[in-house]
Parts: C-alpha cells; structure tokens; sequence
C-alpha cells in the first residue's frame, strides 16, 4: 500500500489561490479545494478548522502577492516610482482581475477599516519629496490619486473597459500635475 501524501498549509492556499484566480472567491469551497488537490476534504480540515480560517490565509497570500507586484514594478519601471505605483496597481487589476477583486471590491461593511499611514509611508515621502508637500498634504493628495488609478483599476478589472497604456499612462500624468497645481496654489493663499 503507497503511503498518502501529507498535503500541506501551503498546498491549500496554492489551491486555493488558483481557484480564486480561475474563477474568483465565490468559487471558493472545501470541495472545490478538494478537488484542485485530487483528494477529499478531510486534508482541508485537518489543516484548517473553518473555511473563514482558509480564505483569511488566502486573503493574506493575495496581499503578499499584490504588494511584491507593486514593488517589483516601482523598482524596475521606465515610470517614476510614484507613477509607478499607480500604473502597476492598474496592472495588477488587469493581470490579476480576480485577485484584485478579492483584495480592493469586496463589500467591507462587516469589516473594520483602520486609516494606516505606515502601509503608504514610503509613497507619502515620495510625494512629499518631489512636491515639497507637507505629510498631510501628501496624505490627502495620495488619497485623491488613489481614488482616480482605482476607478481605472476597476473599470479594467470589470472588463468595463480596456484602454492601452500610454492613454492610461497620460490621465495619471493629467491628474498628478492638476492636482499638483490645486495643492501648490492652496499653500500660496
């Protein structure tokens, strides 16, 4: 008799997060795990004890993804790293749909949502560095980029739209500098 495969933590969330990929997070169930892994689910539930505890680590791995994505992107992007990291989130929605979906339009209203400066730091310093905006300037200057790189980000993920990059690639540069403007002005009245 062959000795069973022990199949691991690691196992379950490479499944897993193919599943997602494949066929996003509704998709995701201990049978369709199961059957990812060619087994039954009792090694789902030996190594997890809900599936609230599988896609919590699903959710983390994702996030682990996305943010290696981004860095990768603003270390060995044509772009400037600020630029960069809006033209890589944008890319991550296109890439990634599901994914990004799973991370950036799920309904949060169950979840408590904590205002954390330290996640975009280096990009706040960024802005700060190259518009000589204060840290709460830049804060509020980020917030306002992320919100306009996000519809876009959105709009490709939904397949609402499918614009070529140096279009994309423009707009940001067109909000940048018109807000850039907008906050330069502000600080000179």
């Amino acid at each position: 008799m062959a000795p069973k495969t022990k199949i691991s933590k690691a196992d379950i969330i490479t499944a897993s997060l193919a599943i997602v990929r494949e066929s996003g997070v509704e998709a995701l169930n201990a049978r369709s795990v199961a059957q990812k892994l060619n087994c039954s689910t009792q090694p789902i539930f030996s190594n997890y004890s809900t599936m609230e505890d599988l896609k919590t680590d699903v959710m983390q791995s994702a996030k682990q993804i996305y943010q290696q994505f981004i860095e990768r992107g603003m270390e060995g992007s044509a772009y400037p790293p600020y630029k960069a990291s809006g033209i890589y989130y944008i890319k991550f929605a296109r890439e990634e749909k599901e994914l990004f979906k799973l991370l950036f339009m799920r309904d949060r209203s169950q979840e408590e949502i904590k205002e954390e400066r330290e996640d975009i730091s280096k990009l706040l310093h960024l802005i700060s560095a190259n518009t000589g905006m204060s840290l709460d300037d830049a804060f509020m200057f980020h917030i306002e980029m992320w919100t306009y790189a996000h519809g876009i980000a959105t709009m490709i993920a939904t397949s609402y739209l499918d614009w070529q990059w140096d279009m994309i690639s423009m707009m940001l540069t067109d909000a940048y500098e018109g807000m850039r403007e907008r906050y330069k002005n502000k600080e000179g009245k």
